[in-house]
């Protein structure tokens, strides 16, 4: 036992803990935030994802191991692609048992919503490996609903969730409200070096424009097309993460000038995003939970923008824990083309 460290565990007591997030970074930061303080606590921690998702660049960066493995969501319109979608998952599963045969197994599984969850979860029932699911947004993704009657703890972000794990859940499986994990680099940011960072004198107005990781087009269009009333208030920063698939168009929409360019910093994705946060007078994105999470707990005024195509429109669902808080205002998608939208920016 390692004696003068909060936190620290004997080997007896380390536990091996396989975690399984990937797709989008509102799957990933929570579980990068997990996996800081089981590190933190002593344990191992080592993530699965899909070698070609944002989990393949994400979480190396953040210092954790990574092993690839690959699946396939299928379409619900199109049945047939379900067969392809199991074949792959079975082969998800030895490609797992053989890892596991090879370092050892895990004592804890962890999935956190993606469809990368599924071969994890499925493997650890069969091998008797206790497993949890953590689910970030209001409505439960279809990959934790199928997982939820194979572990033994449905984590959910917020209370509404829990309904819809009630008839999928084991005898004695334990639904519990813990919230969404929010990485420390989030929570430790500071407005003054974030704003040294961005080069952004601390007295000047700063909007951050982000629509998550895979970006949103309609969201970018809008604010590039707002942008001579935007620059002409000289006290104003932009600082706009595009998305990756976006941001040559959005490059283009905005041709920016060489002075205009000081005052619009536009970006594919942010990977310092505490510190930027943290710089902000106020955030316009989409109201992923993730985001959402993040926005609260360092207490940023925010417009947000709900995706209109989100399963069950949880966006909206998310955005309400803010507006209804008077920490936000909500703007329907297909409204912000509108000048109301441009008066409330």
């Amino acid at each position: 036992m390692t004696s003068g460290t909060e936190g620290v565990v004997g080997v007896a007591d380390r536990l091996k803990v396989a975690i399984a997030a990937g797709g989008t970074a509102g799957h990933i930061n929570p579980a990068l935030a997990l996996a800081e303080e089981l590190a933190d606590r002593g344990h191992e921690v080592h993530f699965y994802g899909q070698p070609t998702r944002l989990e393949a660049t994400l979480v190396p960066q953040a210092g954790f191991p990574f092993s690839p493995i690959d699946v396939k969501g299928f379409d619900r319109s199109r049945p047939w692609t379900l067969i392809q979608a199991l074949v792959k998952m079975k082969r998800a599963e030895r490609t797992l048992g053989a890892d596991f045969a090879q370092s050892g197994r895990p004592d804890v599984a962890i999935g956190f919503g993606a469809y990368i969850e599924l071969p994890l979860i499925n493997w650890c029932h069969s091998h008797g490996v206790p497993a949890l699911v953590h689910e970030q947004n209001s409505v439960p993704g279809l990959a934790n609903k199928t997982s939820a009657g194979k572990v033994r703890s449905v984590c959910v972000s917020l209370p509404v969730a829990i309904d819809a794990f009630r008839d999928r859940v084991s005898a004695g499986t334990q639904i519990i409200v813990t919230g969404n994990p929010v990485r420390r680099s989030v929570i430790e940011a500071e407005r003054s070096r974030g704003r040294a960072s961005l080069g952004i004198p601390e007295d000047a107005t700063m909007l951050l424009v982000f629509g998550g990781s895979l970006g949103a087009r309609h969201l970018n269009q809008v604010v590039a097309g707002l942008k001579e009333q935007l620059l002409s208030r000289d006290d104003l920063y932009v600082v706009h993460s595009t998305g990756k698939g976006e941001y040559d168009s959005v490059v283009e929409q905005l041709a920016l000038g060489e002075q205009e360019a000081r005052r619009w910093r536009v970006m594919p994705y942010i990977d310092n995003m505490g510190e930027v946060l943290a710089a902000a007078d106020l955030v316009l994105s989409r109201s992923g939970a993730s985001s959402v999470a993040e926005i609260a707990a360092l207490a940023i005024p925010s417009m947000l923008v709900p995706y209109p195509l989100a399963t069950a429109d949880h966006q909206t669902t998310n955005a309400r824990y803010l507006v209804d808080a008077g920490a936000a205002v909500m703007m329907a998608d297909d409204r912000i083309d509108e000048p109301e939208f441009a008066k409330s920016l």
